[in-house]
């Protein structure tokens, strides 16, 4: 039981369907934004492509796609474009579409001019165009519109109308249990009612050989021979009548693509042989094709029940994907004794080379990593692997090394019957003896990795270790032991680099260029000319590889290149094949690539690998193309779109949101990558890196006049043409002629204003010179006044002074006179002295000074105390002076004391308190 589990997993998982397949570019609901199911797809003469799907009709510019919703909301069953007009149809309608100068498809619909011929409770199911008419075909009538006239020709019938062809400048229709009509002289006629026609369904027509041939759903090919419809005799026949078939078409170099219900599609040679078939399992997104088309490039479109996909039918490039993951990343294949064998990470598969729809078989005992298959003169296999070094048979491997990780294998100059071998722990020798391949020494004195490793005539090995450098062994003479390792200094250490042998040179690789080992200078040195033909590639891999013809192939971003030499001048020159790495998709640093036969190699990937026809790649590569501009959108600060048309210069309004161009070259096959280029001369006049988005947008640009230019490039080949846009960014209301003369009317009114200001601002500063002048003058003769004032007081305090000595004089001399009384005379002096002290002059003279120096004095006390008397504001007076009262008794011809008791009275006449001070209040006035 055990057994038989094992041969069972063998079969089932271990044979991998191995058919080399056209490309396929896949499309869902998600990419197309519309519903899963597609009827039918037809092409402009700009290369859009435009399908019937559930929801509405979908236009693909080759970059992005657009969905225009059904006219009624129904499935849109049929498309054709004809001439500039793309004629749709669904339930109960048809008509076509238009698109205007802004790029947008607008509809308009054919019933109107049915009159009372309306379409009633049907489907259009197909559309053909028919010299000046275009023919609608629903299930029961065939509507003819005449392009021209824009009037109607109807063909009714009682049955099912299955499908109507054009053949040759004919209309041929399927009736359901009548056969096959011909229209001819407007009228139709049965010119087929055979069994076959009666009872099955007729998928397509075609003339092949000038013989009427038929395909039918489930009966196969027919033609129609002596009137009667018999089985083609081809090989393919017998596979196509166990087939359930929906549609097909024959192809421009007349083989057939035939889709089916539930086995993908079915491709047939124009020798009527099978080529291959492609379902969901090999790579089509759906086993159920609703339609199919060939469009101007020869790719096959197939509209399926689940999704778009696009084959490329004629590409040079095939692929063979492992949908299964059974066979794994690949990372070594070769050809050997008419087999090719595929080492990959879990193992070693092999396949008949020409055989078509053979299958790969695992190879037992090599589950696995395999790193390298080595050929021996076409006599032996050897396999390195992970878990050691075998011989690889059909049915099996021999194991001649358990030493883990084989990297390569290289031929040792001198010594037929010995390998050297490469591992993870250094170098091996592998001897032929006893008719087969064994280990025999392991090098001593080195043990890095050695992936790549070359030898030379000398006993030199060179070996690249990318974290570690290059190092040259210096080998005994039987390769047992190095006697020198050297380390190559003049190399920088670097990631993804590689040694490999051409034309008998070492070559060592890396981004910093390809350098050559110099035996004359015992160093590498740098291959000018191999390193300039790789400057303006974008490095990812210093991998290199020499194939059987002599081909040195490197692999870079945007393309895998092969430097070959010019027959005449024997200068090397670099051929490139733009598959980007994205697109190829294999291992950074263990790329491979297998020369087959001719022009023909395979490339490993990380699912399969690829073949390549170089025969025919550079006609894929250098055809032409066109960049088309499809969208110019304006999108306000509020978020609104406008559209605007295509073919008129632009005018935009300044800082009013973006404005975004959409532009797209369409080009279908997988493997030739798109990128755009773009310049906006008026803000650059450098052109923008390539990038593979469509569109670009600006915001806020500053106003003036703009040119937008936009190249594509489709895998190294520029289109033929290119975009150029002329458009204007309007001047911001606040400079527009408008605004620049309400600028000059507030100029000069700010002017005139300034003016005003100027004039009167210099009016009060002359206004306030005047009056700090008048100031100054009233300040000086303040200061004069002052002057006098205090001289008038000076004199005041003088004159007083005077009195109160005079006064005391007299007052003494009195005294002394009154001691000596008894003389006549002497009264009479005192009688004079007393006439002289009461004497009214002082007091007048003293008023009057007095007043001079505070004249507003006896006008104030006398205002605030009206009823002081003439005595009080004389002595008020002498207060304000603030003398004291034995200075005030001689002017007042009185006692010290008499002057306290005219204190005591002021004070009650002043109404002051008893702490109040008699003088300070006199001062106050």
């Amino acid at each position: 039981m055990r057994h038989f589990i094992f041969i069972l997993f063998l079969h089932v998982f271990l044979v991998i369907p191995a058919q080399e397949l056209p490309p396929i570019e896949k499309f869902t609901a998600s990419d197309y934004g519309g519903d899963n199911q597609n009827w039918m797809i037809s092409q402009n003469e700009d290369n859009y492509i435009y399908a019937a799907n559930n929801k509405g009709l979908l236009e693909y510019n080759g970059s992005s796609w657009v969905a225009y919703p059904s006219p009624n909301n129904t499935i849109l069953r049929a498309v054709n474009v004809i001439d500039d007009r793309i004629y749709t149809g669904c339930y109960e309608e048809f008509g076509y579409w238009l698109k205007d100068k802004k790029g947008v498809l607008n509809y308009t619909s054919l019933l109107p001019k049915l009159n009372e011929n309306a379409i009633n409770d049907d489907q259009i199911w197909n559309i053909l165009d028919f010299n000046e008419w275009v023919l609608f075909q629903s299930g029961h009538t065939l509507y003819f519109f005449n392009k021209e006239t824009e009037q109607f020709k109807i063909i009714n019938s009682e049955q099912i109308i299955y499908k109507v062809f054009n053949i040759n400048g004919h209309i041929y229709y399927h009736v359901a249990n009548e056969g096959i009509y011909l229209l001819k002289d407007g009228q139709p006629k049965l010119i087929i009612n055979d069994a076959v026609v009666i009872e099955d369904r007729v998928i397509n027509i075609w003339l092949v050989d000038e013989v009427l041939t038929i395909l039918t759903r489930n009966t196969g090919f027919f033609q129609l021979k002596n009137n009667k419809l018999e089985p083609w005799e081809i090989s393919a026949n017998n596979r196509v009548k166990k087939l359930n078939i929906f549609n097909s078409i024959r192809l421009e170099d007349y083989s057939f693509v035939i889709g089916t219900i539930s086995n993908g599609v079915i491709k047939i040679n124009n020798k009527g042989e099978l080529d291959y078939a492609i379902n969901q399992k090999l790579g089509l997104s759906n086993n159920t094709v609703l339609a199919l088309f060939e469009d101007s490039n020869q790719n096959v479109w197939a509209g399926l029940d689940n999704g778009i996909n696009c084959i490329n039918m004629t590409s040079p490039i095939q692929t063979f994907i492992d949908y299964d993951g059974v066979l794994g990343t690949v990372y070594s294949t070769i050809i050997f004794k008419d087999l090719l064998y595929v080492g990959t990470n879990q193992g070693l598969f092999y396949r008949p080379l020409i055989t078509v729809d053979e299958t790969f078989r695992f190879v037992e005992g090599t589950a696995g990593q395999v790193w390298s298959l080595f050929n021996d003169n076409n006599e032996r296999l050897i396999c390195g692997h992970h878990l050691g070094t075998f011989i690889v048979a059909k049915n099996g491997v021999e194991k001649i090394s358990s030493e883990l990780g084989a990297w390569n294998f290289k031929k040792i100059p001198n010594h037929d019957n010995l390998l050297l071998q490469g591992n993870y722990d250094g170098l091996y020798v592998l001897e032929y003896k006893d008719n087969t391949w064994g280990l025999r020494n392991k090098i001593e004195n080195f043990k890095n990795s050695s992936r790549f490793f070359e030898i030379n005539n000398t006993n030199q090995i060179f070996v690249n270790h990318e974290y570690k450098g290059v190092f040259i062994l210096n080998m005994n003479s039987d390769f047992t032991k190095t006697i020198k390792v050297e380390e190559v200094s003049e190399l920088t250490i670097g990631n993804s680099s590689s040694l490999e042998s051409y034309q008998g040179d070492i070559l060592y690789t890396s981004e910093n260029g390809i350098y050559n080992y110099s035996d004359a200078e015992n160093k590498f040195v740098k291959n000018n000319v191999l390193t300039d033909l790789m400057a303006s590639k974008k490095f990812t891999s210093g991998k290199i590889v020499v194939d059987q013809t002599g081909k040195l192939w490197l692999f870079f971003k945007n393309n895998i290149s092969y430097i070959t030499n010019d027959n005449i001048t024997n200068i090397p020159q670099i051929t490139d094949i733009a598959i980007p790495s994205d697109l190829r998709k294999g291992v950074l640093g263990f790329e491979n690539l297998q020369h087959i036969e001719g022009e023909k190699y395979i490339l490993g990937t990380v699912n399969g690998y690829l073949t390549l026809d170089l025969a025919n790649i550079e006609t894929y590569s250098s055809s032409t193309h066109s960049i088309h501009l499809n969208s110019i959108m304006k999108k306000d600060v509020n978020g609104s779109k406008n559209y605007l048309p295509l073919a008129e210069n632009g005018s935009f309004q300044h800082e009013k949101g973006i404005v975004s161009f959409g532009f797209s070259v369409p080009e279908y096959n997988k493997f030739l990558d798109v990128s755009y280029s773009y310049k906006l001369s008026g803000l650059s006049d450098k052109w923008s890196e390539w990038s593979h988005v469509s569109s670009v947008q600006f915001e806020n640009l500053s106003f003036g006049d703009y040119t937008l230019e936009v190249r594509g490039r489709v895998g190294n080949q520029l289109t033929e043409n290119s975009i150029s846009y002329d458009f204007e960014v309007n001047r911001p209301w606040y400079i527009s002629n408008v605004a620049i003369l309400l600028y000059v009317l507030i100029l000069i009114g700010i002017a005139f204003l300034v003016n005003k200001v100027y004039k009167f601002y210099y009016e009060r500063i002359l206004k306030h010179e005047h009056i700090k002048n008048e100031r100054a003058l009233i300040q000086i003769k303040n200061e004069k006044l002052n002057q006098d004032i205090e001289g008038k007081n000076r004199e005041l305090v003088i004159s007083t002074m005077s009195i109160i000595k005079k006064n005391e004089l007299l007052n003494k001399i009195k005294k002394e006179l009154k001691r000596t009384r008894n003389n006549k005379d002497i009264e009479s002096a005192i009688d004079l002295i007393d006439t002289n002290l009461n004497n009214n002059k002082d007091w007048k003279f003293f008023k009057e000074a007095f007043n001079n120096a505070d004249k507003d004095f006896m006008d104030k006390i006398k205002a605030a105390h009206p009823d002081l008397t003439p005595n009080d504001l004389k002595f008020c007076a002498y207060l304000r002076l603030n003398l004291s009262s034995k200075e005030m008794a001689p002017l007042l011809n009185i006692s010290i004391k008499s002057v306290e008791t005219k204190r005591y009275r002021l004070r009650k006449r002043l109404q002051l308190d008893h702490d109040d001070s008699l003088v300070n209040y006199i001062l106050k006035f």
